[in-house]
């Protein structure tokens, strides 16, 4: 048997959490315990009063908006605090349908995968504009490429984690842990699995980004920093060797002419080859040095993995936060209404 924690990253969602929240599945084949903790994410609308008045165990709260990526580390780190063997992310706008979580922790119960994810298959999802699933779709494939995965929804935020895949997790990018996570997955050699859900219809525009353009934008970034992170050597080894290469091209056309015709010119292709070759050499230096941080990187991993193994949270009157930031309970609400 095992405990399941649903975490639910939320802004301001005190409109649509009793919805999200009312459901949830409460028993679960396999799974002994289920608890439910809503990340409120410096909300100014209640989101904390509400979240407890409709069923969360606990409320753990951001004194201030610290963004999407914080709330869902900060929610795994508490989960895995509570003692969760599974957890699950959904969000706090009811996109995504509470009763595909059994679904969803199955091939993890069933020790058939580390990952889960919600596939919302884009091809026919009728909430989706036909541009919004194109664009997903070649979000998606190019992220199958960087990760070495064969994942269908990359974007998908309905997700469930075993506690394998939780420990070491970690976000680098403020703006959205998607697909940073699943990079980390993809080269942790993690066992993925797609499970097809329906979505809700949306009930407001999204507040991660202000239109296509700023979405592509922080996307891309994402994807390019979770890589060279990742697979630094690859990165600069193979930038470094173009760079060298397209530098003999000058330098073999300089030596031509001086060879050939006893021309003294084309001195700006000799330079230009140079600066190019040099700026190679740099890179593959940088590739092998970012490579042996990248081995440090691992035992910082492996460290994280044994601090969150031993830290246990402890429902008591003494108790009342979780690494510096306030806890609430049914038992000890907010004394306001945050």
């Amino acid at each position: 048997m095992a405990t399941l924690v649903i975490q639910i990253p939320a802004y301001n969602e005190a409109e649509t959490l009793p919805e999200v929240l009312g459901a949830l599945p409460r028993e679960i084949a396999g799974v002994d315990e289920i608890k439910v903790v809503v990340v409120d994410d410096g909300s100014t609308d209640g989101t904390a009063t509400v979240a407890l008045k409709h069923g969360a165990d606990y409320v753990l709260r951001h004194l201030a908006n610290c963004g999407l990526s914080e709330s869902f580390i900060d929610g795994i780190e508490f989960s895995l605090a509570l003692g969760a063997d599974v957890i699950v992310n959904t969000d706090g706008d009811h996109q995504y349908p509470g009763e595909s979580i059994p679904a969803l922790v199955k091939p993890i119960l069933e020790r058939r995968a580390d990952l889960v994810i919600g596939d919302r298959q884009l091809s026919k999802n009728a909430h989706f504009s036909p541009f919004k699933r194109w664009l997903e779709a070649v979000g998606t494939a190019f992220v199958r490429s960087v990760s070495a995965t064969t994942v269908k929804d990359a974007a998908s935020g309905f997700r469930a984690y075993s506690r394998h895949a939780a420990l070491p997790l970690k976000v680098y990018n403020p703006y959205s842990y998607t697909l940073e996570t699943l990079i980390h997955a993809g080269n942790s050699q993690l066992k993925i699995v797609d499970v097809p859900i329906e979505t809700n219809p949306a009930k407001r525009a999204s507040r991660l980004h202000k239109g296509i353009f700023h979405f592509l934008y922080h996307q891309a970034g994402a994807i390019i920093r979770s890589y060279v992170l990742y697979r630094p050597l690859r990165t600069f080894l193979s930038t470094g060797l173009l760079a060298i290469l397209a530098g003999l091209i000058p330098i073999i056309r300089f030596l031509y002419f001086y060879f050939s015709r006893a021309s003294s010119g084309h001195v700006q292709s000799l330079s230009l080859g140079t600066t190019l070759v040099v700026v190679g050499m740099v890179l593959v230096v940088i590739g092998f040095l970012s490579d042996a941080i990248r081995a440090n990187q691992k035992l910082t991993e492996n460290t994280l993995i044994l601090l969150r193994n031993a830290h246990k949270f402890e429902n008591s009157g003494a108790v009342h936060e979780f690494l510096g930031q306030p806890v609430y309970t049914k038992e000890y609400p907010p004394t306001s209404s945050p």
